[in-house]
């Protein structure tokens, strides 16, 4: 125990923030049957899809990620597949990752991120068919690094096909979250989010998904499996629907389309079966926020020069001294970081002991990290 201290002041502390980022990258072997699905966990309750790195029995497993799909109210009856878990999903996503409006309604996931759009073509613009896929806090520790996120989707003409036939593909489709780096959303209770766009200088309104970089979800529309998509070619033509409706909007125009009878259709397991042996890639770099507390502590020359410790002294005589007029000396070994109350909190040991005496000074930078 310290039997001498030296307080601290402003000018002696300062704070840092350091951001470790680290690559995750996913293959779609690894997703779709490396283990012929033996790391792939279905539950009794059909929600959701849980997707592991090796078979989820094994004690070395770790989990990736989790699969669902949800419905909005505008596409829900009752006569469709699990049509009350599909809303109830939809909707328990959308509260977290949108909000409610100032009815308080629960808002609907957007297409380009802009709620203040209204009328007609507010409804063509929201996301109201959706799988989301929910990566582990072992991936994306603090969040998801905005510009790095990458989805690759094998497409053909129809989701329902996925899966089943790959005679009909028609090339490999990716979407990231292009210029995130700049251009985010922060209008989302979860934090912030960024637009997948199938290319950098795609509009806004093409954007076929989301990703909420806090909360470590990824949100894309079911239409993406309803359009083709040359290989080699940036362009993408719209698939079945209404003239009207853009490219990526998902809505109840879509009544006719193969793309919407399979999501309605189908039980949210076979949807998750089909939507993962589809993916080609998932990238991206995760986040860890390491803040530091920095503390110099400053030995000066007429400080510290005598030990605290009772061996230094013998019969009340120095025992590192021969003789009384031999100058002082101490060697630091540690620094202790006391409270106000002089309650020891922290100790930093040194690598090796400084020696100390009036024609020497120190200063002793110690990190805090939290």
């Amino acid at each position: 125990m310290a039997s001498s201290f030296k307080s601290l002041t402003n000018n002696d502390v300062t704070s840092t923030r350091t951001l470790l980022h680290e690559a995750i990258p996913m293959t779609g072997a690894l997703v779709s049957g490396t283990y012929n699905d033996h790391n792939i966990k279905d539950f009794s309750h059909g929600m959701f899809q849980s997707v592991y790195d090796y078979p989820y029995l094994s004690s070395s497993a770790n989990h990736l990620f989790d699969i669902t799909f949800g419905h909005s109210s505008v596409v829900q009856n009752s006569s469709f597949s699990q049509n009350t878990k599909k809303s109830n999903i939809y909707n328990q996503m959308a509260q977290v990752l949108v909000g409610h409006d100032v009815t308080g309604g629960i808002r609907k996931f957007d297409q380009d991120g802009n709620f203040s759009t209204g009328g007609a073509a507010a409804v063509n613009r929201k996301f109201h068919q959706a799988f989301f896929f929910s990566f582990s806090r072992l991936l994306t520790k603090d969040e998801i690094k905005k510009g790095s996120f990458t989805m690759s989707f094998i497409t053909g003409s129809e989701v329902g096909e996925i899966g089943i036939s790959k005679s009909d593909v028609a090339g490999v489709l990716s979407i990231s979250d292009h210029g995130a780096q700049n251009s985010y959303f922060v209008n989302s209770p979860a934090g912030e989010y960024g637009l997948l766009l199938t290319g950098a200088n795609a509009h806004p309104e093409t954007a076929l998904g989301h990703v909420y970089y806090q909360a470590g979800v990824a949100v894309v529309t079911a239409s993406i499996f309803g359009h083709k998509r040359t290989v080699g070619s940036q362009a993408d033509s719209p698939g079945p629907g209404p003239a009207s409706a853009s490219f990526g909007i998902t809505n109840v125009g879509l009544d006719s389309s193969l793309v919407y009878r399979y999501v309605t259709g189908s039980t949210i397991q076979n949807i998750a079966n089909s939507v993962r042996r589809r993916i080609s890639n998932i990238q991206f770099n995760n986040t860890t926020e390491l803040n530091s507390t920095i503390y110099y502590c400053r030995a000066h020359h007429n400080e510290y020069n005598y030990s605290s410790n009772p061996s230094y002294i013998s019969d009340s005589k120095l025992v590192v001294k021969n003789i009384s007029t031999d100058t002082p000396v101490s060697y630091i070994t540690t620094v202790g970081l006391y409270s106000a109350d002089n309650e020891l909190l922290a100790v930093a040991k040194l690598s090796e002991p400084l020696k100390k005496d009036p024609t020497t000074e120190f200063t002793l930078r110690v990190r805090l990290d939290y």
